[in-house]
């Protein structure tokens, strides 16, 4: 009996936590449906504000850009992390252990000191501000999430399975292609995913870090929320969360993340 209330507790708390997460959501998203653009009820459906975003050209390029800036940043995030989690991995070295130390800083620091220090860094050496600039700083702010997610991969690793490769014949490109990288393949998939979610939603840098006029979708559409805030906003934020999530559910079916096999 008392298993059983404990359970029945434990559901309603997991409803309470999912009602938490996806009712701002879901709300959201039945606004931008909503032809009201003060959010007025009783409910009336339209299409009208995914119509206007549809042509709003300022909304479209934000967009284009950042997701542009993201998949580059994912590319280089997700190959230079994925080689310095093997590296570390596989090698020891003098001073290893405080680099892994050094790799959660980052993490924890809150990124507005982090823009405010890559803007002066930049401008040091010469960058200055634009695309290039706010590349690498998200290359710089998603690389410890990648390294992290395929160390933790990297965790359950049987090195004996490299060796029982190599015993065969196998050179140290065959190992690595043909072993490593499919045992590790979901760590990769999951940092990649955190690379593109950490530059695609990063407001901090890219406003920092961006020339005036040439905005990410964030920077845009905090701009826009400080002129006054327009329901098209609900329609982008909505089209962007369904394709996110989409894409997440997709990668997580062909990763088989949970340990199947």
């Amino acid at each position: 009996m008392k298993t059983s209330l404990l359970a029945h507790a434990g559901r309603v708390w997991l409803a309470l936590i999912l009602i938490f997460l996806y009712a701002p959501i879901l709300v959201m998203a039945a606004m931008s449906l909503n032809a009201s653009p003060f959010y007025q009820l009783p409910f009336k459906f339209s299409t009208e504000w995914y119509e206007q975003m549809a042509g709003n050209e300022q909304i479209i390029t934000a967009a284009i850009r950042s997701i542009f800036i993201a998949c580059v940043t994912t590319v280089i995030a997700t190959a230079l992390g994925t080689c310095a989690s093997v590296a570390l991995f596989r090698y020891d070295f003098k001073g290893k252990r405080l680099l892994q130390i050094l790799l959660f800083p980052p993490i924890a620091i809150p990124w507005l000191i982090t823009g405010t220090a890559m803007l002066i860094f930049f401008f040091f050496i010469g960058i200055g501000r634009g695309t290039p600039a706010v590349i690498a700083g998200h290359v710089a702010l998603a690389l410890p999430y990648v390294i992290v997610t395929v160390t933790a991969r990297l965790s359950s690793f049987d090195i004996a399975l490299e060796e029982a490769a190599r015993s065969l014949g196998a050179d140290a490109w065959t190992v690595l292609r043909r072993v490593t990288i499919p045992w590790i393949a979901p760590g990769i998939v999951a940092g990649g995913l955190f690379a593109f979610a950490v530059s695609f939603d990063q407001f901090v840098v890219s406003y920092f870090l961006s020339e005036p006029g040439d905005s990410t979708l964030p920077v845009m559409i905090y701009t826009a929320i400080r002129k006054g805030f327009t329901p098209e906003i609900n329609a982008i934020s909505t089209i962007i969360i369904t394709l996110s999530m989409g894409i997440m559910f997709l990668a997580t079916r062909k990763a088989r993340f949970g340990g199947e096999h």
